[in-house]
């Protein structure tokens, strides 16, 4: 079976005689050896998606700053930091795991909606490229955190464009209803005061409409409107020296047809070619998350009066993006075969219904024991998993070539409940 277009285009991932590898790694090898189920990344797929971007904006001030909430593995970010890649993250743990990944401070970028103060100061200290301030109770925050250790905060106010991404409402982030940025009937009055503040070095304006967009339309007129935007705070003597667009394009999970990124890039230079801005870039999904996989074994295959369950040992808990979004992830035999496709319930052991990661999705009949994969699994699989159930977290591998790596190892029942405490009228007998 050779590769195909879609999920598995692209990726790393590819049938060799019959078997699903990672590059020059049968997937079925690294379970033998690690065990069911694991996340499996190919560094092949996350370079080539990373070269992708820094090859369509080769010709422009552009950092592409890779959004560390899609995978926070160090692993993963150090690939990209070799590349020459900065961060964008959204919490100081995710601002540590990008420096202990080797992202360089000035190529670090503090997003989010809610920084507490001992999280501005960790970033002062720390010296990164700027903070996307997105309310003016933070501006005010930061700038008195700024002044109290006399220094300088670089800010960029993020807008809220009131622009509908059309995807998801749960990662539409670019509405007037939605929590984040600064609306545009207020951002002049903000930006003045920003430019006037003794601890705010105000360099610019960020935006960010939401996530997995396969149409340029609404990048088009959020983009349209920060440009009007950057010319009218320049007419009132404002000064800016730079752009962050956020990130935000789509992966092909299913049939879908994101834009090719030189389309994209041709976009944003037309529309801020002229300005003379340096420009921010923060791919998360378009960079990881076709190159990633999920892979289960089949615990049980159990025949209900109307429907067949494929019981797998992934759960919820593992990757909830089917729970949490209704989200569509293709799931394929690790071993390809001819068999005639049935409809199942493709679900897991937690004690949810909710736990099902396809419904009656068409698949070849899968035996005890057989290996799946869920593909596209890169992006927000293993960051958002959790123990829920008090089930340990799965390991992470990444593979490079003809090799490969654990890059989190599978949590142990020890190191779980060792995470809890038990207060000292439970821990001593004596105590009644």
């Amino acid at each position: 079976m050779s590769e195909s277009p879609g999920p598995l285009s692209g990726s790393g991932f590819a049938y060799r005689n019959g078997a699903l590898c990672a590059e020059g790694v049968a997937l079925a090898d690294i379970a033998a050896a690690v065990v069911t189920p694991f996340y499996c990344y190919s560094t092949a797929g996350l370079e080539g998606h990373y070269q992708a971007y820094a090859a369509a904006f080769a010709d422009q001030r552009a950092t592409i700053c890779y959004a560390v909430k899609a995978s926070s593995n160090l692993a993963i970010i150090g690939t990209f930091a070799r590349l020459g890649a900065g961060a964008d993250v959204v919490s100081e743990g995710e601002l540590r795991r990008a420096l202990a990944a080797g992202v360089p401070p000035q190529r670090i970028v503090f997003s989010g909606v809610g920084k507490t103060r001992a999280e501005m100061e960790f970033a002062l200290e720390t010296g990164i490229h700027q903070i996307n301030v997105e309310s003016v109770p933070e501006l005010d925050a930061l700038n008195a955190v700024a002044v109290a250790m006399n220094r300088r905060a670089p800010v960029m106010l993020r807008v809220n464009p009131d622009v509908d991404a059309l995807t998801h409402a749960k990662i539409s982030t670019g509405k007037s209803e939605n929590k984040f940025g600064i609306d545009l009937a207020h951002i002049a009055g903000v930006a003045r005061r920003a430019a006037d503040m003794p601890g705010i070095e105000f360099a610019g304006l960020a935006v960010h409409i939401g996530s997995q967009l396969t149409d340029l339309a609404p990048f088009r007129l959020a983009f349209t409107k920060l440009a009007e935007l950057v010319a009218a705070l320049r007419a009132d003597g404002i000064a800016l020296s730079r752009l962050d667009l956020g990130g935000g394009l789509g992966i092909a999970y299913r049939d879908e047809s994101p834009p090719p990124l030189a389309d994209y890039a041709a976009m944003v230079k037309g529309i801020f070619g002229n300005l003379g801005v340096a420009l921010a870039l923060e791919p998360g999904r378009s960079l990881v998350g076709n190159a990633g996989v999920l892979v289960a074994s089949a615990v049980a295959v159990k025949e209900g009066l109307t429907r067949r369950f494929l019981i797998l040992d992934a759960a919820m808990n593992d990757l909830i993006r089917p729970t949490l979004y209704e989200a569509w992830h293709e799931i394929v035999p690790v071993i390809a075969g001819s068999r005639e496709a049935v409809p199942v319930d493709v679900v897991g052991p937690v004690c949810e219904t909710g736990d099902t990661f396809a419904t009656q999705r068409m698949l070849p009949p899968i035996a005890v024991g057989e290996l799946v994969a869920i593909l596209s699994a890169g992006a927000y699989g293993a960051a958002m998993s959790s123990t829920y159930n008090s089930r340990p977290l799965v390991p992470e591998v990444l593979v490079r070539g003809s090799e490969y790596a654990v890059i989190r190892p599978r949590q142990s029942y020890a190191e779980l409940l060792a995470q809890d405490r038990l207060p000292d009228w439970l821990d001593d007998p004596e105590r009644v």
